[in-house]
């Protein structure tokens, strides 16, 4: 065992909320945010019109249309935030792409739980898909940073 896995292996591991709160601290963070964001507009984009097409001229009931339209806007956004936002292009992919789904997946469920809340309660479709995507924004961020592309995640799959 190495001097640093030993040191790794007697230290106790650090709380996901004491790990939030340092990295609010740190500007690289922000910046990462920020750009997180950009990527995300582009993919909510996507996705608003994937899911207004479904709905409105194909007439998808609005959560299989919400599917559809994250199905379309994840693949998007897994190759501009491994790439740009999180500079996690030396990790390994079909790795990044599994916990990246899985992320999406779960603030996918969110959303739509959020959508199918808010149209049951009267308000209309698209509108609701647009809040329930920015909803969820925050746990999907969180999510990518620590876990799908995360330092130990590229440093582990080298």
């Amino acid at each position: 065992m190495s001097d640093e896995s030993a040191v790794a292996a007697a230290s106790p591991p650090i709380r996901v909320h004491t790990r939030v709160r340092h990295g609010l601290f740190r500007p690289h963070n922000w910046v990462q945010l920020v750009k997180f964001c950009a990527v995300g507009g582009s993919g909510y984009a996507v996705n608003l019109a994937v899911f207004a097409l479904a709905v409105e001229f194909g007439g998808m009931h609005h959560l299989p249309a919400a599917t559809c339209a994250f199905v379309v806007a994840v693949l998007n956004n897994f190759w501009w935030n491994r790439h740009w936002t999180f500079g996690a292009g030396d990790g390994h992919a079909g790795f990044q792409a599994a916990r990246f789904f899985a992320v999406s997946t779960g603030a996918f469920l969110f959303a739509a739980s959020m959508l199918e809340l808010l149209v049951s309660r009267g308000m209309p479709e698209v509108p609701a898909q647009a809040i329930s995507i920015a909803a969820a924004t925050p746990l999907n961020f969180v999510g990518n940073k620590m876990w799908s592309f995360g330092r130990s995640v590229r440093s582990s799959s080298r």
